[in-house]
């Protein structure tokens, strides 16, 4: 499914916006990003984990909103292409995933010490 070309962005602050945004479609659809429903079913908390850790270091607030606008688009972009070729395993944004190919940490404890 493809979005308008143009992002269905309202007037005011994009930042707002995005934070009422209730689903990972409407993320798209707002900033005008086309995606295919079957990627966005599998990966949709994953892709917007990855944009959240892209924008992390940028201060959107403080830009203007049109430049704002086009940043998220791109970076959401970015974080939607990275989806389109690898899976959620190979991506591992959230912990749980990091966690469960960690070396594990175990505690050895000699059988001579034992009493």
């Amino acid at each position: 499914m493809c979005s308008p070309t143009q992002p269905t962005l309202a007037a005011g602050n994009v930042v707002d916006q995005l934070k009422r945004a209730g689903s990972a479609e409407e993320f798209f659809t707002l900033l005008g990003v086309c995606f295919d429903p079957k990627v966005l079913d599998v990966a949709r908390l994953h892709i917007l984990k990855r944009m959240g850790q892209y924008l992390a270091s940028e201060d959107l607030e403080a830009m203007p909103n049109s430049v704002a606008a086009a940043r998220c688009k791109a970076v959401l972009e970015r974080a939607y292409e990275d989806f389109l070729t690898s899976t959620p395993l190979d991506q591992r944004v959230f912990k749980v995933l990091k966690d469960a190919v960690a070396p594990k940490k175990t505690h050895f404890v000699p059988l001579e010490t034992l009493k």
